[in-house]
């Protein structure tokens, strides 16, 4: 029985030994083609990522709403992945995975998500980042996404660049000293924001039961949250009998002060703003309006959404930040346009999207955005947004310049002379050529489009 029992096991193991001839690794070795059951997942035509899908239109798919695994198949091309997969990733970018037919060339990465920046974490609350150094096609903005608990201070401190706030969550309050030494304090909340011009000294604080969370932005690409001038620091940095001629003090007051920077710590309960308002002869309000309710702007209604623009217009001090918040419903696509003035630098707040970005040469690339995504489009370079999930799209697009300016393609070809449009796009085809003139005949914008609906 033992003889038998040996005989057996090196029989085991001589056929675990030898390949399967018909198993996908020897098939690929000795240069088959798989069966179909290795190629795909399913030859469903529903399915757009098989090899049996035809879509000529290039039609958007939330593989994210859809729980689709997105596969690198198009139109009948493509072959299946074999290797390493990072599922999570593909579904959050279907249109990297398998990019429209129309996509060409060899843009830069035009994406960043703050999920994959690094986070700071203080005392009752955190910050990261998207810079030039994340994104290096960020380059003429900087982002910054912050969180402050109840009570819990960004420590008194100024920068080098100039600091546009946007209130993503609960309510905030701000101080600030202006150039000509007025005091400003304002509390704001959800959709509200501020503007501290270069050197303006301000501090924010956590207000209500949950505190907040908000979105700065800053005019240089390359800023760093790091290099930030802070009160704590400063005086650390100081002689001790510096600072007491400075305040009129003896130095012994001075000697408990912090060793290094505070930056984010828990303070004190505030009290309303009249109760902690300063007061004195030598004391005067700020005549800047240093903050705007941006949300409490009447919207411009369109046929697929809102729009509400801030710049300089309607907030004066905001001199080199403009920005617009966007509703956009879903299906609805964001016109095709470009922006003469500034590189668009885009945060997308809920809802998932797409975006392609023309940089002419033949060169188009197209990415997905969820809620937490940074995206930027270079100025001049044509795009548009496309709403494809299932809920509303809310997004900022935020520009280092005075005032918003966007050039719309509908608009430009209905108030361009029809026979040079008809010349140019529709020359053999009449009939696509009279109904396209009718489409955009006295062209009427409209920034978010429902498209053929709205007709």
């Amino acid at each position: 029985m033992r003889f038998t029992g040996s005989l057996l096991a090196l029989g085991i193991a001589l056929v675990s030994a030898v390949p399967l001839q018909d198993s996908p690794r020897q098939r690929l070795l000795d240069g088959k083609p798989l069966p179909s059951k290795y190629r795909t997942r399913s030859v469903s035509v529903t399915n757009p990522y098989t090899p049996s899908y035809r879509d000529p239109y290039d039609t958007a798919v939330d593989s994210v709403g859809e729980g689709l695994d997105p596969l690198p198949f198009r139109n009948g091309k493509g072959a299946s992945v074999l290797g390493p997969w990072n599922k999570d990733r593909s579904r959050q970018n279907p249109d990297l995975v398998r990019p429209p037919s129309t996509d060409h060339g060899n843009l830069p990465s035009l994406r960043w998500s703050f999920a994959d920046s690094h986070i700071r974490i203080e005392e009752g609350g955190w910050t990261r980042q998207t810079t030039v150094r994340e994104l290096p096609s960020s380059v003429e903005l900087a982002g910054v996404n912050m969180r402050l608990e109840k009570g819990v201070i960004r420590e008194l401190h100024w920068h080098k660049e100039a600091e546009w706030g946007y209130v993503l969550e609960g309510s905030v309050r701000v101080t600030a000293l202006d150039y000509e030494g007025g005091n400003f304090i304002d509390d704001l909340e959800k959709g509200d924001l501020w503007y501290f011009p270069s050197g303006i000294p301000h501090s924010l604080q956590g207000l209500g039961d949950n505190g907040t969370e908000f979105l700065l932005i800053f005019d240089d690409g390359s800023f760093s949250e790091e290099s930030t001038f802070l009160v704590t620091d400063w005086l650390a940095h100081t002689p001790k009998s510096v600072i007491a001629k400075n305040f009129h003090l003896a130095p012994e007051i001075f000697a408990h002060l912090p060793e290094k920077e505070k930056y984010i710590f828990q303070g004190s309960q505030p009290g309303s703003i009249d109760e902690e308002r300063p007061e004195g002869s030598n004391v005067k309000k700020s005549k800047y309006q240093f903050t705007h309710k941006m949300l409490a702007q009447d919207p411009k209604i369109t046929s697929g959404g809102q729009v509400r623009i801030t710049d300089s217009k309607n907030f004066p001090v905001s001199k080199t930040v403009a920005a617009a918040h966007l509703i956009i419903e879903p299906g609805a696509l964001r016109e095709m346009h470009w922006h003469p003035n500034a590189d668009e630098w885009s945060f997308f707040i809920s809802g998932r999207a797409r975006v392609t970005v023309f940089a002419a040469e033949g060169n188009a690339r197209t990415f997905n955005y969820l809620p937490g995504d940074v995206g930027i489009v270079p100025r001049n370079m044509g795009h548009f947004v496309e709403n494809i999930g299932d809920e509303p799209l809310v997004m900022l697009e935020i520009f280092r310049a005075d005032e918003f300016r966007d050039i719309s393609l509908f608009q430009w070809l209905g108030e361009t002379p029809q026979r040079q449009v008809a010349d140019t796009l529709f020359s053999d085809d009449e009939e696509a050529r009279q109904k396209f003139l009718d489409a955009v005949n006295n062209p009427k914008r409209d920034e978010v489009s429902k498209g053929p609906e709205a007709q």
